[in-house]
């Protein structure tokens, strides 16, 4: 029996599902992409130009719900299926788009850079707790314009793995994706095995962007799968209860779901979020809330009651620094993103609310996730009694180390960390030097980036990846790409 989190009865689940399709139809949803409302326009919807509000009727949503997989895969660098979106497998990798790098000298926050990118990259491809890569930092030291499809570039150079990744403009989602199809020889291929998933973001409260429709329209075309990042924050853009954000949750990523599949029947497309409460006090975000939590945990309840795959920004925290705050709230909000059996689960090594990234904070967050997936696989009844049948000979003497059965198992049984959790006596910690966790981490980036290998990549298709990439730096007014050595 494997241990599941549910916080939703079926009752429940039927009434946000039927006030979703109440909201798609009053007030509606704004979709400010004037393709996107052709589309809706085509298929039945009703649709105000001047207000620029569509009216989505609950018959056009259950058409497009038909089409979209139940079940895909991202693929590594060698075309190997390493991600698998659907049913209640978990997966995790690290969390994007943060702008900032916690200094390890000094602990400051600073505008990351290429190098810092690099390093987290390394980081993540030595752990196997991570499944996927992100494009995980915006490097500052690039153009504005050229800041998305820049940390692809770096990601594909330097790593393996599947990646999630978003992209930050219509024009350049396009672009991503001829990056993307260098590796495959073709989009085409691409479509058939794709290395990537793009985030896209409904704008709260009820909005599809220009920006997000676009992205919509051009990822279901290309077949290049689509996670959808609503966001509803709880008491701002978003009603106060929880249970009201995921229903506006729910109309948002309803509504998506329709415009992608109108534009491709068939594609991919994720019902994921990063919703938040609002802390009235500080006027915050807390991504390291329980309540934030919880409203992923139900809104995936919601996605897989439609049958469709799932992701959540979990295991990230508010705290400032890699400290016991940052540990309880990642590692506690990792356990309930695996419990709630969410396909793909973004935020490790981040602080201060998602804008800050720690390549310690990543290694760390390793082991909450190696722990949360011991956590998944129950208890199993690996013997043939239960217990009785270990105690022959024992004489009422704990000398079960003795047994056979005690080597053979122990290692099935329980999870043994790496060095970064301290399990050793005071005596041996002091020997060891006395350090705190996130030295031991600072000791494991350390190790991680001295043993990384890069990819052996073909050499024509990395030419091919670098002057794309270079003729788009040269068009943003960027004469020469950083150095990546």
């Amino acid at each position: 029996m494997k241990p599941k989190l549910t916080l939703l009865d079926d009752e429940l689940i039927a009434r946000v599902t039927d006030e979703a399709f109440q909201l798609l139809m009053s007030p509606g949803i704004k979709v400010q992409n004037v393709e996107a409302r052709e589309l809706l326009r085509s298929a039945g919807a009703e649709v105000d130009e001047t207000t620029l509000v569509a009216r989505i009727p609950k018959s056009l949503v259950f058409t497009s719900l038909k089409t979209v997989p139940r079940h895909f895969h991202l693929y590594d660098y060698q075309g190997n299926q390493k991600v698998h979106y659907g049913g209640d497998s978990v997966h995790f990798d690290p969390g994007s788009s943060g702008t900032n790098i916690l200094d390890t000298v000094t602990l400051e926050h600073r505008p990351a850079q290429t190098q810092d990118l690099l390093r987290v990259i390394k980081v993540v491809e030595g752990l196997s707790e991570y499944d996927a890569q992100s494009t995980a930092i915006v490097c500052s030291d690039v153009p504005k314009e050229i800041q998305d499809l820049y940390r692809l570039y770096l990601v594909l150079l330097f790593s393996g793995k599947p990646i999630v990744t978003g992209a930050f403009s219509n024009e350049n989602v396009e672009h991503m994706i001829d990056i993307l199809a260098i590796i495959p020889g073709s989009r085409e291929n691409l479509r058939r095995f794709p290395r990537a998933i793009f985030d896209v973001c409904p704008s709260p409260p009820l909005i599809w962007s220009n920006f997000g429709s676009g992205n919509l329209i051009a990822l279901a075309r290309a077949g290049v799968p689509a996670e959808m990042v609503s966001m509803p924050l709880a008491g701002v853009a978003a009603p106060v209860t929880l249970i009201g954000s995921v229903t506006q949750h729910a109309a948002e990523c309803l509504s998506g779901i329709v415009i992608h599949q109108l534009a491709e029947a068939g594609s991919p497309i994720v019902w994921g979020g990063a919703p938040a409460i609002f802390d009235m006090r500080k006027g915050g975000t807390p991504m390291g809330a329980i309540e934030t939590a919880m409203i992923d945990s139900s809104y995936t309840q919601v996605g897989k009651s439609l049958g469709l795959p799932t992701h959540a920004y979990l295991g990230g925290s508010d705290s400032k620094l890699v400290d016991g705050q940052a540990g309880f709230e990642s590692g506690m909000s990792i356990l309930v993103g695996a419990l709630s059996g969410i396909n793909m689960i973004s935020g490790a090594g981040m602080i201060d609310s998602l804008l800050c990234m720690s390549p310690e904070k990543l290694v760390i967050d390793a082991e909450c996730i190696a722990m949360a997936r011991r956590m998944l696989r129950g208890i199993d009844t690996p013997t043939e009694t239960l217990a009785s049948g270990f105690y022959e000979g024992i004489d009422f003497k704990g000398n079960f180390l003795k047994q056979r059965i005690t080597s053979d198992l122990f290692r099935k049984e329980q999870h043994l960390p790496s060095s970064v959790v301290d399990r050793d006596s005071v005596r041996g910690w002091k020997a060891s030097g006395s350090l705190d966790t996130f030295a031991r981490a600072k000791l494991e980036v350390d190790r991680l980036v001295a043993s990384y290998h890069r990819p052996q990549l073909d050499p024509s298709q990395e030419k091919a990846i670098r002057d794309l990439v270079a003729s788009f730096a040269r068009e943003a007014g960027m004469p020469a790409l950083p150095p990546l050595d």
